[in-house]
């Protein structure tokens, strides 16, 4: 058995987390996380910000950890108020971008002047007197938009870590601190080298936090989907006490409460309907565009939209408990899991930076020992762009955005991917084993058709039979009285019932001896079924159910029952095996029976009379020999195979989700969605790779363009602010490129 299988712990706290502001920053939040006693896993989602911790642990123990880390952090509830969490984004975007403002107001007009000499030159009188107002400028910038860097770079460096902050903060400070020195001190630098770097330091922080402000944002963007879910429960619900209608808010409501929904609303909380009748709009449940009919006895389901009646229903899950929360739980979960891939980019990250600041020291040591004069002044500006152009935001940002986006568009289709791995796994699949009830067909008997004796009509057939089986409890029985219903045939009353489990029943209506059942309850009653041979003989093979009515000892009726397929079997296999994957279908039934279904399926091939609990060894079989194999079930009787597969898929057909036993659920009960999972899968993978090919390229080729590789054949060095132009705009990439996933 695979043991990937994560139950979404009771005691797993999410928390939201300011401060993070590379890959990274992930490494530190998670060593902060673990070190706090009782933790036993922890996930940090660099994509919303946001580590989902596992263990019974006090949320404020971990909040303290995390500040002393250098981090805030605050405990999210399954279904808090999405707004709240909208205006701290919004308010951290309008800071970022006030942060950038001041920076580039300052950096812009002296890197224009620099370039038109309009400036006192360092060194005379009137230079030294407004260089060293404008150190003290730029120092004020350094405070206010750029405080946060030198804030976490000091954090990390206390953990023996660095990060991002690390290299921001070494960059810009190193430019201020040598520029304030060349001020008085001009005479010991050469003459190229008397410059001074305050617009760098100022046009740097600019643009980094105009990037991160444009990151914000669209990370914004980014779980709008959580965001729709959330905001489809109703903030109020209407409540029946002592008589009285009552609206008050969501949170009071309690179990087995009595709930008015009038036509319109959005039905506040799960239940069941105790008087009146209604159709239901479920799409965003089961992405099913037709409504659902609701009568007494049927279940309803937060978030879902009443259409026409006026129902009273009584409450039986609220809060967490409810479908649409365990929905956003697991979106949130499978948000935050990590594929191998993106547990690959956060070592590389945690890596990456110490090994930049090495390369930035030994791009110094080279220029100021080889370098032209002013050997000291290159090195500098070599060393700092190294810094700066270095930045890993776009490695880590690169995975967990196209999981966010795919993840979330996903769950708009009704395709609930409940870890992240399953999105990576699903492109990789060479097999998928289909059950055959519930998930081919539509898992419970229906009347396809019936023949009649001469004289006889098939309303008056069907009449005969339904009453007869008014009183049954049988699976067919209840085949039977939905064709009734349907055809508006109503029973009669009935005198004698008697049932002969495994043969049928009998009865007298309108005068008549009845037998209802199965050929052995006919010969058993001496019955002469030569007349209906050949509708026999062609139940058998199209694997259907004969029913076969008699009347005064003649037969004058058979009722073919199936277990029909549903409308998009076959095309969802069709779509399937043109993804290039072997589909086989597994059931319990008799080898004719799914041979018939497999044929009108289009499967060509099927393994019968699996007992549930073999299915698992079906699925380890197709795995020995080197397939990556997806299971289809309808959730619990196929818990084992689902949890051997690679990726279960398991059929929730409404609210009873068995949302626990697969990888992937799908809401709506069609098969079609499997396939539309495999091919968002392989989307995203192509986009992960598309993103962190981009990234390691940025890197790859700007460091050593950075550390003036180019300078001794073309005379080229970048100029630090270039660098950190180049860097905010390759996590912007990052970010846009994700989320071209939302219109696929």
């Amino acid at each position: 058995m695979n043991d990937h299988h994560h139950s979404s712990d009771d005691r797993a706290i999410r928390l939201s987390i300011l401060g993070m502001r590379c890959a990274g920053c992930v490494e530190s939040v998670e060593t902060a996380l673990k070190d706090v006693p009782g933790v036993e896993a922890v996930s940090v989602n660099f994509g919303d910000h946001s580590a989902l911790v596992q263990g019974g642990v006090d949320p404020e123990v971990l909040k303290t950890a995390l500040k002393e880390a250098g981090y805030d952090g605050a405990v999210m509830e399954a279904l808090e108020d999405p707004s709240a969490q909208e205006e701290a984004e919004e308010a951290r975007y309008r800071e970022l971008l006030k942060k950038a403002a001041w920076a580039g107001a300052l950096g812009l007009p002296l890197m224009l002047g620099a370039h038109l000499d309009w400036f006192p030159m360092i060194g005379t009188d009137a230079g030294t007197t407004f260089w060293t107002l404008i150190s003290m400028l730029t120092l004020a910038v350094l405070y206010f938009s750029g405080g946060h860097f030198f804030r976490g770079a000091i954090k990390s460096f206390q953990h023996r870590q660095a990060n991002m902050d690390t290299l921001i903060a070494l960059g810009t400070g190193a430019a201020w601190f040598y520029s304030t020195v060349a001020i008085d001190a001009v005479d010991l630098l050469p003459a190229q080298g008397q410059h001074a770097y305050f617009e760098a330091a100022a046009v740097i922080l600019a643009f980094i936090n105009f990037g991160s402000a444009l990151e914000t944002r669209a990370r914004g963007k980014t779980s709008s989907a959580i965001r729709a879910l959330i905001g489809l429960q109703p903030r109020t619900a209407r409540v029946v006490r002592d008589g009285q209608e009552l609206d008050v808010p969501i949170s009071e409501v309690g179990l087995d409460e009595v709930l008015r929904v009038r036509p319109g609303e959005k039905i506040p909380v799960d239940g069941v309907l105790v008087e009146g009748h209604s159709t239901v709009d479920e799409s965003m449940l089961t992405g099913e565009p037709i409504p659902v009919e609701k009568g007494e006895g049927d279940t309803v389901a937060t978030g879902t939209l009443n259409q026409s009646g006026s129902f009273l229903f009584r409450a039986t899950r609220i809060g967490r408990d409810t479908v649409l929360a365990q929905i956003i739980a697991s979106v949130r979960q499978a948000q935050s899991t990590k594929p191998e891939i993106a547990r690959l980019v956060d070592k590389v990250s945690a890596v990456f930076v110490p090994v930049v600041v090495g390369i930035a020291a030994f791009t110094f040591l080279v220029w100021w020992i080889f370098g032209p004069t002013p050997s000291f002044g290159y090195a500098f500006v070599t060393a700092m762009t190294v810094l700066v152009i270095a930045c890993p935001c776009a490695l880590g940002l690169a995975t967990p955005i196209s999981i966010m986006v795919a993840v979330g568009r996903a769950a708009q289709h009704g395709i609930l991917i409940r870890r992240g791995e399953a999105l990576q796994s699903a492109g990789r699949l060479t097999a998928v084993v289909l059950d055959k009830t519930g998930t081919i067909t539509e898992g419970r008997p229906s009347v396809v058709g019936i023949d009649t004796a001469a004289r006889w009509s098939e309303k008056r057939v069907l009449g005969l039979a339904a009453s007869l089986e008014a009183g049954s409890e049988h699976p067919l029985a209840s085949a039977v009285m939905r064709a009734a219903e349907a055809g508006d045939v109503a029973p009669a009353a009935v005198g004698d019932f008697a049932a002969d489990p495994g043969r049928g029943v009998s009865g007298t209506v309108e005068g008549r001896k009845l037998l209802l059942g199965n050929a052995v309850m006919m010969e058993q009653h001496g019955v002469d079924l030569q007349p209906f041979a050949g509708p026999l003989a062609s139940c058998i093979e199209e694997a259907l159910t004969p029913l076969l009515l008699a009347a005064d000892g003649k037969v004058i009726g058979l009722l073919r029952v199936a277990d029909p397929i549903k409308p998009d079997a076959r095309e969802a296999v069709q779509r399937l095996k043109s993804l290039g994957v072997r589909v086989l279908m597994v059931t319990g039934d008799h080898e004719a029976t799914a041979r018939a279904i497999a044929r009108s399926a289009g499967i060509d091939e099927i393994r019968a009379q699996v007992l549930p609990q073999d299915k698992a060894a079906v699925v380890k079989e197709l795995q020995s020999r080197g397939e990556v194999v997806g299971m289809v079930g309808d959730g619990i009787n196929d818990a084992p195979a689902l949890a051997q597969a690679d990726v279960g898929f398991a059929i929730g057909t409404g609210t009873d989700i068995a949302i626990e036993s697969g990888d992937v659920v799908i809401m709506a009960g069609s098969p079609l969605k499997v396939s539309e999972a495999i091919h968002l899968s392989r989307l995203t993978v192509q986009n992960i790779k598309q993103n962190l090919l981009g990234a390691f390229i940025y890197n790859s080729l700007s460091i050593p363009v950075a550390a003036g590789i180019l300078y001794p054949f073309a005379g080229v060095l970048l100029n630090p602010m270039i660098a950190g132009a180049a860097m905010a705009l390759s996590s912007v990439t990052v970010v846009t490129n994700a989320n071209r996933l939302r219109w696929l």
